[in-house]
């Protein structure tokens, strides 16, 4: 039984907060740089009504937006859907300007991708939520490249906040930087990356009550939370132009490298690397994150206890360049 599955991942997207994401969308006001006009209207939920809040062509002064950012916990500001693609311009003009250090590029690129994940999780076209996808996994992996000591405090800001999209968005960053950390090229690594944001989306299929219980589960409710795997790749199989290796990511990441997980009983190398490596990123994500119900562990002490007592469940030359990622992350 892996600890993934023991401290369930936050509830996911699709199942938690109801909203018409047919026309807005969350966005975190720090992805919005003081004094800089903006190109899209921003909206405020006030009784469960949008009411405008900021016009396209204005700007928000830094004290306003300190001063809101410290009470906006990532349900209260909102773009329209029309303007999705003109928001992710915005943070792409932003990760270019010079006027911002690489440590605040690392923070909008990762709240602003937050801030995209749920219209791509509530997707039913889930070939289209993929390819939306691989924009956000391009900026990350130019962010790695281009700075990579900024991808490493990107890597730090994993699991210091709550928010409904965090588990997916977070394993995909540990995946990519375990996957450059291997040695894997760009075309691989945005393979990695996509499979990685997806890799549970067969908890579609799994009853809301065991996805979000608090304490142990019994077992018919683990043999369905088993489920998981098999669910993805069926969503994944009816939709066409995905990869084996991102059906792999989401099939097989509960194997493990001795044999004894599920749902195939895979052997070492039988697994795909994509799902050895998201095996490892998605239980230390499970293990590091603050939850209500979940102390979380430092990151070393996680990979020491999967080294040392989850013995052969992880492929073990990937857990030792875990330690190069963990590296990155001391260092910001």
């Amino acid at each position: 039984m892996f600890i993934a599955d023991l401290v369930p991942s936050n509830p996911l997207p699709w199942q938690n907060f109801p909203m018409d994401s047919t026309t807005y969308f969350r966005i975190r006001l720090s992805t919005i740089r003081p004094d800089k006009v903006t190109s899209f209207d921003i909206y405020i939920l006030v009784d469960g009504k949008h009411i405008l809040y900021l016009r396209a062509g204005d700007k928000l002064a830094s004290g306003k937006i300190k001063t809101l950012h410290g009470r906006d916990t990532g349900d209260s500001f909102f773009v329209r859907i029309e303007d999705k693609q003109t928001y992710r311009d915005w943070v792409k003009e932003e990760m270019n300007s010079d006027l911002l250090n690489p440590f605040d590029k690392a923070k909008i690129l990762r709240e602003s991708s937050v801030a995209l994940m749920e219209d791509l999780f509530e997707n039913p076209d889930v070939n289209k939520a993929l390819d939306e996808s691989r924009p956000i996994i391009t900026d990350f992996i130019d962010l790695m490249e281009n700075a990579p000591e900024a991808m490493g405090f990107m890597i730090s800001l994993s699991g210091h906040d709550f928010y409904t999209y965090n588990h997916s968005l977070d394993v995909s960053i540990y995946s990519l930087g375990l996957g450059k950390a291997l040695g894997y090229d760009a075309k691989t690594l945005e393979e990695l990356g996509v499979g990685a944001l997806f890799h549970d989306i067969g908890k579609r299929s799994v009853s809301l009550d065991i996805l979000c219980k608090k304490g142990g589960l019994t077992d018919a409710e683990w043999e369905q939370m088993k489920m998981h795997p098999q669910y993805g790749l069926v969503i994944m199989n009816n939709h066409p132009n995905i990869s084996d290796a991102i059906k792999a990511a989401c099939f097989e990441h509960h194997e493990s490298w001795a044999g004894n997980g599920y749902p195939q009983q895979l052997v070492a190398e039988e697994i795909h690397p994509f799902a050895r490596i998201v095996a490892i990123t998605d239980t230390y994500d499970a293990m590091t994150t603050q939850r209500s119900y979940n102390v979380p562990m430092t990151p070393m002490d996680a990979v020491a206890m999967m080294k040392e007592k989850l013995a052969g469940r992880y492929d073990p030359d990937m857990l030792k360049a875990m330690y190069s990622v963990l590296f990155k992350i001391k260092v910001a």
